[in-house]
């Protein structure tokens, strides 16, 4: 019984999105060390940030009209956090 609870709160849909809050908060943190030391890449890293979030309102809000479910959202959200942690660590 205690494993079966484990799994359920591993895919609660308040699980996901403390993890979401987790691993945003690590590319927050990368994003702002790139912003802080200047130059170039942080021109390009700041473009990037807002496209982002334009796209992403777009994309989101046609998931959410066609039927997705606020967890599948929440899930895109991660995987494309993940990318991010991925393209900004050293």
């Amino acid at each position: 019984m205690r494993r079966r609870q484990l799994i359920e709160s591993l895919t609660s849909p308040w699980f996901t999105l403390v993890s979401l809050t987790l691993e945003s908060s690590e590319v927050i943190g990368l994003r702002v060390a790139k912003l802080a030391g200047g130059g170039i890449d942080a021109r390009q890293e700041a473009d990037l940030i807002v496209s982002e979030k334009v796209n992403a309102v777009f994309e989101l809000s046609a998931r959410l009209i066609s039927g997705a479910t606020v967890v599948d959202v929440v899930e895109r959200i991660r995987e494309q956090v993940a990318a991010n942690a991925r393209r900004l660590s050293p």
